[in-house]
């Protein structure tokens, strides 16, 4: 395999199988582009979707570090969906409890560009929060007590390694991240001989990925794609007990809670580590699929359009700039969005304009595709108040 990467980033193994590949795809899908020409001239690099077939690692063997931005202009927040946000109160509030964390200090690496999940921790008791993010915009922070946080603008590293916390949280980053392995290193070292903090984890899971072949949650800035197998593996291999591990979000996400540990491999693994022939078997579901389901979705959009309909997509995040960028069809105009900072903007690599809900009420498309089906009562809900009739589904 002649890629960037030829080893595992997790456990350094050469035992690698290619799952995909897309060539000349957007770096980044979450940027905010002002002008159609500036998003269809938009840097494009190739996604080698590959699978260690040692630890179950998924990943892209051709990402290039260089070329992915994250600053201001990255907009991330899913905190416009009533849904998500109960899910992340809830998340905290547990967290919080299960762990003893009142009144404690929360560290957050990769709290996004307006920390809401660090704010969630504090209203649910946590007495400090520290969070750190290329991205932050603390101009757009608001909470009732600011003194009760600090905001690095920052990408996390050994230059940090002072920041003492009782718990360590980093939700949605390590996809973002290539060396795997060296940034748990990293952060173990942070840790030191603290070894009572709390390091809780959240990010995708790539076995549904694989298993429903999801084209649009394969994307450039996700270099790193984890099962609760692989994940649980990566974290008991650089010095960490694992302490839960469960799918929550629909099955959508995976959850791990760890703490540091001086001894190997500490701990009894859990039943669903045990998933490395299944996610294998993943991986052919996917390689077979692919092309099959990027021509569906290509017809289904080209006959609606044959009949004289509109079609749109709901969610101008990451998974539709990748469902876009596969499919390359004219066919869609708009991108919908319910977060109003990126209304009047344009999709990575395609250009579609992203508009707000409202807008469908004079477009008046026939059909609306959803990115995330966990969100189809929220947006069936919106299109029953603008009064219409599109057939709603989703990806």
């Amino acid at each position: 395999m002649s890629s960037l990467i030829s080893v595992c980033p997790a456990c350094s193994s050469a035992d690698l199988e290619l799952i995909a590949t897309e060539t000349s795809i957007p770096v980044n899908s979450c940027l905010l582009l002002e002008t159609r020409d500036e998003a269809q001239r938009f840097p494009r690099g190739d996604l080698t979707f590959t699978v260690c077939r040692s630890c179950g690692f998924c990943f892209n063997a051709d990402y290039d570090t260089a070329v992915s931005e994250y600053s201001a202009r990255y907009e991330e927040t899913q905190g416009y969906s009533a849904k998500f946000v109960d899910f992340a109160r809830d998340l905290a509030s547990r967290w919080v409890d299960k762990y003893d964390l009142s009144g404690r200090t929360i560290l957050e690496v990769g709290c996004g560009s307006m920390g809401e999940f660090l704010q969630f921790m504090i209203d649910a008791g946590a007495g400090h929060g520290i969070g750190i993010d290329p991205a932050l915009n603390v101009e757009r922070i608001e909470h009732p007590s600011p003194e009760k946080f600090e905001w690095i603008a920052d990408f996390y590293g050994e230059s940090y390694s002072h920041l003492q916390a009782d718990a360590l949280v980093c939700r949605h980053t390590l996809e973002h991240i290539s060396g795997v392995k060296e940034f748990m290193e990293t952060i173990r070292r942070s840790i030191g001989d603290q070894t009572d903090t709390i390091v809780l984890f959240e990010l995708p899971d790539v076995r549904r990925v694989l298993e429903e072949v999801a084209f649009w949650d394969v994307y450039y800035e996700h270099c790193s794609y984890f099962s609760l197998g692989s994940l649980a593996r990566l974290f008991r291999r650089t010095g960490f007990e694992v302490l839960d591990l469960e799918l929550d979000y629909d099955d959508q996400y995976l959850l791990i809670e760890a703490r540091p540990s001086d001894v190997p491999a500490p701990g009894k693994p859990f039943d669903s580590e045990d998933d490395l022939r299944r996610l294998l078997q993943g991986a052919d579901t996917y390689r077979s699929g692919y092309a099959a389901i990027l021509d569906q979705w290509g017809q289904t959009f080209a006959d609606q359009a044959s009949e004289g309909g509109k079609s749109v997509i709901w969610g101008a995040g990451s998974k539709g700039v990748s469902f876009l960028t596969n499919l390359e069809t004219s066919h869609i105009n708009y991108a919908v969005d319910i977060n109003p900072t990126k209304h009047g903007f344009f999709m990575a690599g395609t250009g579609q304009e992203i508009v707000g809900p409202d807008f469908l009420s004079t477009y008046q498309p026939d059909l609306v595709v959803a990115m995330n089906p966990t969100y189809l009562d929220e947006i069936q809900a919106d299109l029953d108040r603008m009064g219409l009739r599109s057939k709603l589904t989703a990806v």
